[in-house]
């Protein structure tokens, strides 16, 4: 694959190939338009399934999707937490294109912001509630790495993060990262070789 064509990038070089994609998800129906450069085209994928299917939010606060490619996490926390606000942010601007279409198809536009960023760059001094990423593995550990310490930073006291990771591409020095970074750190769920990975922030006194 051409690096022109991958997810992680700002500008995905492929055609546009027009996907439209149905989904059940946490007991409701949502309805997707995806494309060509970017990730998980086809359907949503088992991990980020996954994420959506295990991940608690808060009742109110703010959420980040972080790396939200066209928009599912986000999309879902919108619309099954209303109280909320969800930021989604990512690099490839044609994922933006589409969270931004699927944030409207949903009917949760107006609890949704999506921003062009590179982690936290366009997001400076915001802290949140929950966190959640499916991060950019392809992109390597060093990214992935500075995305779950960016995320710490970011994070309001007693905040969550919530990972999922597969377990051969990573997942047990995912964990260990994590340990550094988190008083609390939970081993959630596992299934198919996908890990749910929940990191705690201490409350600050």
């Amino acid at each position: 694959m051409e690096m022109a064509d991958h997810y992680y990038s700002s500008e995905p070089g492929s055609s546009g190939e027009d996907r439209r994609i149905i989904a059940d998800l946490r007991g409701r129906t949502f309805h997707f338009q995806a494309d060509a450069g970017v990730f998980s085209k086809k359907g949503i994928d088992f991990g980020t399934r996954l994420l959506i299917e295990t991940m608690i939010l808060p009742e109110a606060g703010d959420i980040l999707d972080l790396g939200c490619g066209y928009g599912p996490v986000g999309v879902v926390s919108a619309a099954v937490a209303p109280e909320c606000r969800v930021t989604m942010v990512d690099v490839n601007r044609r994922a933006l294109e589409l969270a931004r279409k699927n944030a409207d198809t949903n009917g949760v536009a107006d609890r949704v912001e999506v921003l062009e960023s590179d982690g936290f760059s366009a997001i400076q001094g915001r802290s949140f509630a929950t966190i959640l990423t499916n991060p950019p593995i392809r992109a390597g550990k060093k990214t992935v790495y500075r995305l779950f310490e960016e995320s710490a930073e970011h994070l309001l006291p007693g905040g969550e993060l919530w990972v999922v990771i597969r377990k051969q591409q990573g997942g047990a020095s995912a964990r260990e990262k994590l340990e550094h970074l988190f008083p609390q750190v939970e081993l959630v769920t596992r299934k198919k070789g996908f890990w749910i990975l929940r990191g705690e922030k201490g409350t600050e006194r």
